[in-house]
């Protein structure tokens, strides 16, 4: 029974996920079938082939595997590694580097064969790249392929350095990379620009000989991209999908990267559910009048059976009581007081206890975008006492025509005139500009900049 409820929550999943309650937690698990399969083999007199991965996202694995040979015994001796990738170009001993990388979190604190170590070389000539790669694929066969492969996965759902539009019988190559996973990136090299716009990579078509493959994620920012590998359709947009075709691989996840499945997102719809749980029910009910566009107030019976919420009609139903009880406590939080009352009672609206008073800063794209768009609420901030600032992100030059700028001078300069006073620093400014002008680059000018023109 247990295992038929498993595979109705799990439905939506095209290929194994393991969750686990923490990245600490699923990393240990990772690192103890690294073990177990480590001296399993060597029971046999066998070495172990591990095609290894470097990022954020498989340092803790490491530093058990460190703390297990280092309080346990395990040995490296009899394994052999293949790094996925590596920038390109790339200095061996640089930060950055994928080999300071293994050295730092695992090959420098283990009794491993250096011999045994592969990474991917980021110093070759462009000229001897293309064979330096078929060497390290014959390499992994010779040794008979890898038993192991572990992954991460980026955020535009590469695996090694095979970026969208990766074939999935890729070997190991140069590849150029995407923009977003320069930009993620950018940090540890001080900068996007500083960022190798190239790497040479094992391909999709490699990593899939492996006998067994454990993609690993952790943290709310891959739960977009994990939904997107395992729930998704096969593409070549997003190159784990490709994983869905393998009967060897598992995605080992911890709750947060898990939060975006089907199974903890939505899991009305794929089993009965608590409606005790307020939160539950309130997304439940927002989420069923978003996915088909109605109002709360306007879903019926038949809409919250055909998605996957016939039990909670039943249990607390009828449903407009539903929708009463849910739009009820959307409309309470919304207050009147733009600036907020902390512990007021907002259970009556419009509430008229006073507010507290905050500073409080409006940003507006261009002047009077402010009080087009949000003067009523502008004003209220105003009436209620709170210290309202404004941010303007642009001058405001831009939406000016230089024509209307030197008529409106002229202008001025006849009023000046026509009341008796002297407008001679108004001509002086009118010519500036009209030199000025013809020569501005865009979003160039402003006033003090044509006060300073000489």
């Amino acid at each position: 029974m247990a295992r038929l409820n498993l595979l109705e929550e799990t439905r939506y999943e095209k290929l194994p996920v393991s969750v686990y309650g923490t990245q600490q937690q699923a990393s240990v698990a990772v690192a103890a079938r690294i073990a177990k399969l480590i001296r399993d083999k060597q029971s046999k007199g066998e070495k172990t082939v591990l095609g290894l991965a470097t990022g954020v996202t498989p340092i803790r694995v490491y530093a058990e595997l460190i703390r297990l040979h280092q309080e346990d015994g395990l040995s490296f001796r009899d394994v052999i590694t293949f790094n996925l990738d590596e920038y390109y170009p790339m200095k061996p001993d640089a930060a950055q580097s994928y080999v300071t990388f293994m050295y730092e979190n695992l090959f420098s604190h283990v009794d491993i064969d250096k011999a045994n170590v592969h990474i991917p070389d980021g110093t070759l000539d462009k000229d001897d790249v293309v064979a330096f790669c078929l060497n390290y694929e014959r390499q992994i066969e010779e040794l008979g392929g890898l038993d192991l492969q572990i992954l991460g996965i980026g955020r535009t759902g590469h695996i090694g350095f095979n970026e969208p539009g990766s074939a999935p019988n890729s070997g190991t190559r140069l590849v150029t990379l995407d923009d977003l996973t320069r930009s993620d990136a950018a940090r540890d090299f001080g900068g996007k620009a500083n960022v190798p716009t190239k790497a040479i990579t094992m391909g999709i078509g490699t990593i899939f000989k492996a006998r067994e493959i454990i993609l690993m994620a952790w943290s709310k920012k891959k739960a977009p991209i994990i939904k997107k590998a395992v729930e998704g359709e096969i593409s070549g947009e997003v190159p784990a999908t490709y994983l869905q075709l393998s009967d060897h691989v598992e995605f080992v996840l911890d709750e947060a990267a898990a939060s975006e499945l089907t199974r903890f997102d939505t899991p009305w719809l794929v089993k009965d559910c608590s409606w005790e749980d307020n939160v539950l029910k309130k997304k439940a009910v927002i989420w069923l009048a978003d996915t088909i566009g109605k109002p709360v107030l306007k879903l019926t019976e038949e809409d919250y059976n055909n998605h996957g919420m016939a039990q909670l009609a039943v249990e607390q139903g009828p449903v407009y009581n539903i929708n009463i009880d849910i739009f009820n406590q959307i409309q309470h939080t919304i207050t009147g007081w733009p600036g907020g009352k902390p512990d007021a009672d907002d259970s009556q609206r419009p509430e008229r206890a006073l507010p507290a008073k905050k500073r409080s800063i409006i940003f507006s794209p261009h002047p009077d975008d402010d009080v087009i768009s949000m003067g009523g609420t502008f004003i209220r901030l105003v009436d209620q006492g709170h210290d309202v600032h404004v941010a303007y992100q642009t001058s405001g030059n831009t939406a000016v025509w230089d024509d209307d700028v030197l008529r409106y001078m002229e202008f001025a300069i006849d009023f000046t005139n026509s009341i008796g006073e002297d407008s001679g620093h108004l001509h002086q400014l009118y010519e500036e500009m009209r030199a000025f002008f013809p020569n501005k680059q865009p979003n160039q000018i402003d006033t003090q900049e044509i006060r300073n023109v000489k």
